[in-house]
This record gives C-alpha cells, structure tokens and sequence, in this order.
C-alpha cells in the first residue's frame, strides 16, 4: 500500500472557476472526491463495489482548508492518508498538491459504510477490513498531519 496514496494528475477546470478567476470552492471537493475514488479504488470501495455489492461509503462529515489559489489549466495530485477506521467508519485526510509541489489545499474526512439496501451503516465485510487494516498499518508510519483534527473558531488575542 502506498503511504500515502498519490492520485494521477487532474486538471482545474473552466466550468470550475468562479467570479474571482480562481477555482470555486466546490470543486476542491469535486478534486478530492476524485483523487479519494483512486484511493478508495485500491480499497476495494469503489463504484464496482456499490454496483456488485449494494454497499457504499457517505460521507458524514469534511473539513477543508483552503492553503493556495488554483487556478484554470492548474495540475494537481491528491493525497489520501488513512488516518483510523473501525467497523462502520473511516477517517481520512487528503492534501491536493500542484504538481510543481506546493499545497493548495487540505481535507479531512469521517465517511461511513453503509448497506444500500437499508440505507443504514453497516460493518464492512471481512475482506474490505482487511484492506482498510493493511492501509492503515502502512500508513501508521506517516507523521500526524499538522492540520488534521483542525476546527473552525476565531483567534482571539488576550484583553
């Protein structure tokens, strides 16, 4: 397993740019996603896994940092670095990269397994555990990112 995953090269594009002539925030998260599905590809979690299995993962909860402008025709990779998991979550934190090494952005995630069926959370199958654990084993080798665990609040400076 890769520690952390590395993505192919995707490319800002000029549906995404908004008024300022940079890229809409939305579509960091559309950079993610994408980045994320190679990830979750390897995992055993992809789409072939919703369409065969009638299991998916939601997400429940994203937190995004956005570090540096990018702009239309940009290159960027995305990390993703499986930070912990259990029996029905994962929680992953992903940076998008330009390709000449600068960092544009930062996302942490908590998704969960769920049955389509239900839809309700559900525990992973044996074999999609085994996965998840052999990412996380090698990915417990990588530092704590700085920026993972992050909330949102003002700085105040003393009275």
């Amino acid at each position: 397993m890769p520690a952390p995953f590395v993505s192919s090269v995707m490319e800002v594009e000029k549906a995404w740019l908004d008024y300022n002539g940079h890229m809409n925030m939305a579509y960091y998260n559309v950079l993610f996603d994408r980045g994320g599905e190679e990830a979750l590809d390897l995992l055993g979690l992809g789409a072939a896994y919703a369409r065969d299995r009638k299991l998916t993962t939601y997400t429940a909860e994203i937190h995004v940092c956005y570090v540096r402008e990018l702009h239309l025709g940009d290159k960027v990779t995305a990390t993703f670095h499986l930070l912990d998991h259990d029996e029905k979550r994962f929680r992953v934190y992903q940076e998008l990269h330009h390709v000449d090494g600068w960092l544009s952005a930062t996302s942490e995630t908590l998704s969960l397994h769920v049955d389509m069926n239900g839809p309700k959370v559900a525990p992973f199958p044996q074999d999609i555990m085994a996965s998840l654990d052999a990412m996380r084993s090698a990915h417990a080798a990588l530092p704590t990112p700085e920026r993972a665990g992050r909330s949102i609040g003002i700085k105040r400076k003393p009275a």
